[in-house]
Order: C-alpha cells, then sequence, then structure tokens
C-alpha cells in the first residue's frame, strides 16, 4: 500500500495575485505556509477487476476514462496507469471548503501517489507545476498556483508567479525564534461556514482578464502588501505584519460582496477588539477559518470562544508532499 501526505496551507499575504488572469498582465506574489493539517491518498492494488474510487462518494469503474472525479481522472490519464486493479482513497483533518487550499493539495498529494506507484520520483517543482496543469490548464479552475506550489514545498515560503508563468520559490529568511513566535502567535477559528471558492474567483478572474481598473488597483495593492509582509516578518517585525494582515483584509473585502457577511464582520471586530493586531479570512472568503495575528493570545481564545468559535491549533509543516508508507 502506498500512502502520501499533502500539508494545507495558511496565505499570509498576497493572495488573489496568483491567478493568471492577473499575474500574466502583472507578475503576482504571495507569501504562504504549509501546515499541519494534511490531505492523506491511499493507493494499492487489489484482486477485483475493477477500480475503486473513495472520496466523499465511492466509485466503481472498469477503466480510468468512466471515472467521474474529475482530477482522479485527469492524473490517471497524465500517468498513463491503467491498471483495472487499483484502489484510491482520499482523506483529510479538515473537510474542503474552509479556504484552506485543500485541492491544491489533494491533487499534489494524488500525483505523488500515483509516481510513487510507478516507482518514479518527481520533484516537488515538476509535482507542482503538473498539478497546476490539471486544474487550470485541463479542467479549467478559476484558481491560483498558490496552493499546489505551497503543498508541494513546505515551509514558509514566499513565491514569485513571473509574467511568463515561471514560479520563483525561496523559504523565508529568518531566524528559528521569529519563525517560532509567528507560528505561537497566529491562530486559526473555524467560522462553521463551509463554500466553494469558485464563484468568488471566477467573479476576480474575470474582473482581472476585463482589465477592470478597480480590481487590478486592489490585487496590486495586495501585492505590494504580501511583500511588505515578508520584510516585517524578515526583519523580526511581527507586529507590523499583523498590521498589515488587517489592511490586507480591508483589501480583500472590496473585491467582492461574496467574501464576508455580517456574522463573520462581527466575529472580526471582536477578535480586533480583543487582543488581534490584524487577521483575515483564510483562501478566496465566505467561510471557513479566521486567522488572527495576536501577542494576546490568551483574551482572544477567550474571546472567541465565548462567541462559539472553535479554534484549530496547528504548526507549520517543512516537509510538503511527501509518501509516509
Amino acid at each position: 500500500m502506498i500512502i502520501a501526505r499533502s500539508p494545507l496551507r495558511i496565505s499570509l499575504g498576497g493572495g488573489g495575485t496568483d491567478l493568471p488572469s492577473y499575474y500574466q498582465e502583472h507578475g503576482g506574489f504571495v507569501l504562504s505556509a504549509a501546515i499541519n493539517q494534511y490531505v492523506y491518498v491511499t493507493m494499492h492494488r487489489t484482486t477485483m477487476k475493477e477500480m475503486l474510487i473513495r472520496y466523499s462518494s465511492i466509485e466503481r469503474v472498469a477503466d480510468w476514462s468512466q471515472i467521474k472525479h474529475p482530477i482522479i481522472r485527469e492524473a490517471l490519464r497524465i500517468t498513463e496507469i491503467t491498471d483495472s486493479n487499483i484502489e484510491i482513497t482520499s482523506m483529510a483533518d479538515i473537510p474542503a471548503g474552509t479556504g484552506l487550499g485543500s485541492s491544491g493539495s489533494f491533487t499534489t498529494c494524488l500525483l505523488k501517489a500515483l509516481f510513487k506507484y510507478k516507482k518514479q520520483f518527481i520533484h516537488p517543482r515538476e509535482l507542482a507545476e503538473l498539478a497546476c496543469h490539471i486544474e487550470l490548464d485541463l479542467l479549467h479552475e478559476p484558481i491560483g498556483k498558490q496552493d499546489q506550489y505551497i503543498a508541494a514545498f513546505g515551509g514558509v515560503t514566499a513565491f514569485e508567479f513571473e509574467k511568463s508563468g515561471e514560479v520563483r520559490a525561496r523559504p523565508v529568511n529568518v531566524s528559528e525564534q521569529t519563525l517560532a513566535l509567528l507560528e505561537d502567535n497566529l491562530l486559526m477559528f473555524s467560522t462553521g461556514y463551509f463554500r466553494s471558492a469558485s464563484n468568488i474567483l471566477k467573479e476576480q478572474d474575470q474582473r482581472s482578464r476585463n482589465s477592470d481598473e478597480e480590481m487590478i488597483q486592489n490585487l496590486s495593492y495586495v501585492k505590494q502588501l504580501g511583500q511588505r509582509s515578508l520584510r516585517a516578518i524578515e526583519a523580526g517585525d511581527l507586529a507590523s505584519f499583523g498590521e498589515y494582515m488587517h489592511e490586507h483584509w480591508q483589501y480583500k473585502k472590496r473585491r467582492s460582496s461574496l467574501v464576508t457577511n455580517a456574522q463573520i464582520d462581527q466575529w472580526y471586530e471582536l477578535g480586533m477588539h480583543n487582543g488581534a493586531l490584524g487577521g483575515k479570512l483564510i483562501g478566496a472568503g465566505g467561510g471557513g477559518f479566521l486567522l488572527f495575528y495576536t501577542e494576546e493570545k490568551g483574551r482572544l481564545r477567550k474571546a472567541m470562544s465565548g462567541a462559539g468559535l472553535q479554534e484549530v491549533q496547528f504548526s507549520f509543516d517543512y516537509e510538503g508532499t511527501k509518501i509516509i508508507v
């Protein structure tokens, strides 16, 4: 049996500028961190004469072309795995629709398992690009490249998205003490809302393709905030990083009326009045997790718990997508 594991992620700055509709004209930048909440894919041969595919649904098919799950079907086609006696199962620590990049993590995880099945090595950069090819080029999802890259590479990593499509990745240049403090002071709370990011990202994608001036200016400023966030972290100025998070959230809300709602805004204000220096919804918005940076963790935890929000504790993952069995 093969078991692959891929980390989910939190975006720390520049989110939204990794969509091709923006970076192909202006260049993009995202600061992202892989966390120890994972997507898993298991794969093994069986004695059956059919493929068994398990995810939120169960499929039994004669060959890969009959698989309804588009990512699994395309991944098998690209890797040219045609064996009919295999079983593929996926599961996750946190469900999809929570803004943690689960689709990109799943795709990289699946591909890692498939290449292991073929007894082939694939470099993290190749893994990320192949996952992007499946989701963006073949399935035409209105998404960016951040999720696939941070899942493949792991760590706290800065990504530059060149107009040519090339992606440059580098880990943050920071002391272990500052990195530990950043990890400790980031608190994540579930809003209880689950959603697909597609509608929000479709709106952003279409407006970017149409060169909507307001959207382009918004994303360009968010890119600058991401770069400032990186410089603040590398300088050990985490308080400024927290303030940039708050500013980032204000700009993110302007991109679509679907990003937030009255209840989320109320929870956010509660956090800001109880020790948070900044925060935002992770992912495209509309639900999922509220992420705060705070130097008053006890106070913030008490306030959010009192409002009925459950904290999900995490640490950074530095391994990226890997085979664990």
